[in-house]
């Protein structure tokens, strides 16, 4: 076991609130965890040596932040900001629209400690050796629950900002009633030498349909670990869209499952690696019932002596007939010395299923960029050009046209940066 790892079993043992019996289990469950090395198969790529070093120190509220900093253009939202693991919006400040309720984690009304009960712990998989670390130690986090019926149209922007030489950990739960429709966008920034875990838990109810986006823009000497799990109830529809950068680690889990027929799952991922960066996205399609479909596709960039991880497995359970699933992922190398290690699984217990999985990896079209340098492109252009047209097609199917317009530009001023080598 890591001494980090054994630092976070003493603190957990301090923490003492509502949610301490579960959290006890946790800790009976993460005190039997190995720490992960390269023969876990799931950590096979990613070392955590960057934990042998890590100086930040858990904790911190010293740090204010303006939300107007996270404006984005067009986009009418209600934002919950984190700073450091610490909620400071003032909830009760905020003018939310009938059906939809807002509690902190650490101060719950009678309604949030039910959904609690419901989703804490319930959703996201105990195989997570850092999701026990976020159950055990996240004392802060927002519980959010959409009523019955409900069309919230303002989406709830979970922001969560980690500053340097701090360690935070924070959790998002989510529970969408029967023919509730809503969306919700985590969004997560931080450069400097700090920790932090973030997990999000979802449940929908019947023909509930959510419409959802993870923005992990963490860099540079970041370690951020996460996750978000779905679990889907009967023709429940999912629109999930994540967008992550490398930094020096960055692993983010998800996991989807369908716990209800004709349950639909669209799920998109971009991960965009700068020099040295690192990025690492595992995740996990549990089809445990007929009739559901589920389509992921994955797209990276890997600039120079950066390293992408991409694990992407669909299970289809034996019970799981008339199943329709597909995983595809590209990825794009900036640099010889850039690496990828991906690897599409179908586990299939189930004869009445179509199934389909794919993966390529390749390098920058020197033909493509010839041309365009010979039509006056400038070489910078040419680049931002091709790597932007390399994940347009995902970006075009975000259903929300701000986030769309906002993320365009980021992701242009990125590519400037990451050179072919």
């Amino acid at each position: 076991m890591s001494q980090w790892l054994a630092d976070v079993i003493d603190r957990a043992g301090s923490v003492q609130d509502w949610l301490s019996p579960v959290r006890g289990e946790a800790l009976a469950t993460l005190q039997n965890q190995q720490w992960p090395g390269r023969r876990t198969e799931a950590w096979r790529y990613t070392s955590l040596h960057p934990f042998d070093a890590l100086l930040a120190q858990p904790g911190s509220t010293s740090a204010q932040v303006d939300s107007r900093e996270f404006a984005i253009e067009g986009l009418d939202s209600l934002d919950l900001v984190f700073v450091n693991g610490e909620l400071q919006t003032d909830i009760s400040s905020l003018s939310l629209p009938t059906g939809l309720s807002i509690s902190a984690l650490d101060e719950p009304t009678d309604n949030a400690r039910s959904v609690a009960g419901q989703v804490f712990t319930q959703v996201k998989p105990e195989r997570h050796l850092f999701g026990l670390v976020n159950d055990v130690l996240a004392t802060s986090g927002v519980i959010i629950d959409i009523a019955d019926g409900a069309s919230i149209e303002t989406p709830v922007r979970v922001i969560n900002l980690v500053t340097d030489k701090v360690e935070s950990h924070n959790r998002v739960l989510v529970r969408l009633g029967k023919q509730a429709t809503a969306t919700v966008i985590e969004h997560g920034s931080g450069d400097g030498a700090s920790m932090n875990t973030a997990f999000a838990e979802y449940q929908l109810g019947y023909e509930a349909r959510l419409e959802h986006y993870r923005f992990a823009l963490h860099s540079a000497d970041a370690i951020h670990i996460g996750g978000s799990h779905f679990q889907m109830g009967e023709k429940s529809r999912l629109n999930s869209t994540l967008v992550g950068y490398g930094s020096q680690l960055s692993r983010l889990d998800v996991d989807i499952h369908h716990a209800g027929e004709h349950a639909f799952a669209k799920f998109n991922n971009i991960y965009l690696l700068a020099e040295n960066e690192h990025f690492d996205l595992h995740s996990t399609i549990e089809h445990a019932v007929p009739n559901g479909t589920t389509e992921e596709n994955a797209r990276g960039i890997v600039g120079d002596n950066a390293k992408a991880v991409f694990n992407g497995r669909i299970h289809i359970h034996p019970d799981a007939q008339k199943t329709l699933a597909e995983l595809n992922n590209r990825n794009l190398l900036l640099s010889r010395r850039g690496q990828i290690n991906t690897k599409p699984e179908l586990e299939i217990y189930a004869d009445d299923v179509q199934c389909a999985h794919g993966a390529t990896v390749a390098e920058i079209d020197d033909e493509a960029l010839y041309y365009m340098l010979s039509r006056g492109i400038s070489r910078s252009q040419a680049l931002v050009m091709l790597n932007f047209g390399f994940v347009q097609e995902l970006i075009e199917q975000m259903p929300n046209k701000a986030l769309r317009d906002w993320l365009q530009p980021k992701l242009k001023t990125r590519f400037e940066g990451m050179e072919v080598k």
